[in-house]
């Protein structure tokens, strides 16, 4: 007879191995679900639903805890603290499952884990809420910066000081339409290998539908002619036409990097910091197999992520090279037509598909990394021919990062700001700061990750 899959418990483990990590990474769900391979669609997914969910609202979950337990979250125990939020998410946020399954299934999992003693505590704290859910007090949005922050920060499950910062910068319905996108469920993005003819892709298209038991679907994006958005995915690997590399993964945002680069026929491209190898590969795609695309990273890891899916996606005019793009190489000098630097960042941009980044960080590693990306944009910028193109690109939205950033460039290296209004989709011409040579994508704008890039060219 077939064990049955306790989901919740597994779910359980994934989050408690996050409560031991202090750096609070988000170790668990992708790795956990990789592992459990062999689980059905449905068991994954509500794994995964579950895990992540606590993980995104995990500032709203303890508010809500706080206001029906006596005992504070802070103050519990990592177990229990795990399990009533899972029992809270469930009450919350699941309306597949009935509330009196998720107050019951969260008893028997303090029961396993050893807390028999304290089912009462998490029968009543779960009750209490299931009770009263719909008439849950949030924080009054008052009229200051503070205040709003704060509400947004707690009905939505964002660090305050990211509210507060993102009110300044963009104003208070930009934010608050960030925030609520970060927690909607989203497609996969993808584009074709350009060496695919039209007939190939609309026959793969087709034997695409036919998988997870026809519910994918994929529909244009209708910003970039290339780009399609995937729905009701599962495993990847497993739908046609990924081992082959007719496709890859790629957000939108991340795509107009090549467009604004403006790629052409046997260049050279170099990208010092391209892990996983998106943009090195969509580089080497728009140059249809001519050029040369030198792809480097600092981790041998990441370098051999690049090779693999250079490897899949059939890419033959690109080579991978590990190197630390904060050390400068007199051989690289006046090499590249196209320099990218998409360096790291504080990831603000893409909290939505990874939400341990909010958990992570805070005001003073911005500035930290402000310093970074100016040490290795001092050591790559010669790397650039005279009259070549210099790419600096974040998966952020922060202006101490992007556009403080812009200014430095100008002001500190033989660079001028390039007008991109041409090179932007239709949808974007109507950008303020395209003739400035530089676009910030608030996250969900476009229906894309928040990202910014900006475009120079070096003077003769």
């Amino acid at each position: 007879m077939e064990k049955q899959v306790n989901e919740r418990d597994i779910a359980f483990g994934i989050l408690i191995e996050m409560e031991k990590d202090e750096r609070k990474k988000q170790l668990g769900v992708k790795g956990a679900l990789e592992r459990l391979d062999y689980l059905d669609a449905r068991s994954k997914a509500f794994i995964k639903y579950l895990s992540d969910g606590v993980i995104e609202r995990m500032l709203t979950l303890d508010y809500i805890i706080d206001q029906y337990s006596k005992t504070p979250v802070e103050k519990m125990d990592s177990p229990i603290k795990c399990i009533i939020r899972m029992g809270t998410f469930q009450i919350m946020y699941m309306d597949n499952v009935p509330d009196s399954a998720a107050v019951n299934e969260s008893v028997k999992l303090a029961i396993m884990h050893g807390f028999k003693g304290l089912k009462g505590f998490v029968n009543g704290v779960l009750r209490n809420i299931a009770r009263n859910k719909e008439d849950i007090k949030w924080p009054n949005p008052g009229n200051t910066t503070e205040t709003r922050a704060y509400y947004l920060s707690i009905k939505y499950s964002q660090p305050q000081w990211l509210a507060e910062m993102w009110i300044e910068q963009c104003g208070v319905e930009k934010t608050l339409h960030a925030f609520k996108f970060f927690l909607e469920t989203r497609p996969v993005t993808i584009r074709f290998s350009k060496r695919l003819g039209g007939e190939e892709v609309r026959d793969l298209i087709a034997k695409m539908k036919t998988a997870n038991e026809g519910r994918i679907k994929l529909i244009p994006s209708g910003i970039l002619p290339y780009a399609l958005n995937m729905y009701h995915t599962d495993n990847l690997r497993y739908i046609p036409g990924f081992d082959e590399g007719a496709w890859m993964v790629q957000d939108i945002s991340s795509m107009l990097v090549g467009e604004i680069a403006d790629i052409k026929k046997n260049q050279t491209i170099l990208d010092v910091c391209a892990a996983p190898g998106g943009k090195s590969i969509h580089a080497a795609d728009m140059m249809r197999g001519t050029g040369k695309v030198i792809s480097r990273d600092i981790s041998e890891n990441k370098c051999m992520i690049i090779k693999e899916n250079a490897r899949r996606m059939k890419v033959d005019n690109m080579e991978v090279r590990q190197g630390d793009a904060s050390r400068h190489e007199e051989r690289l000098e006046n090499i590249a037509d196209v320099l990218y630097c998409d360096l790291p960042c504080s990831g603000l941009g893409v909290i939505g598909r990874k939400p341990d980044i909010k958990l992570n960080m805070d005001p003073l590693s911005i500035l930290s990394l402000q310093k970074k990306q100016r040490e290795i944009l001092e050591n790559v910028w010669n790397y650039v021919k005279p009259g070549g193109t210099l790419i600096y690109s974040t998966c952020t939205m922060s202006k101490a990062e992007n556009e403080d950033n812009v200014k430095w460039i100008l002001e500190k290296l033989p660079f001028e700001a390039v007008d991109i209004t041409e090179r932007l989709p239709e949808k974007m011409k109507e950008c303020p700061t395209a003739e400035k040579g530089y676009i910030q994508l608030a996250p969900g704008e476009y229906d894309t990750d928040g990202f910014f890039i900006a475009k120079f060219r070096r003077k003769e």
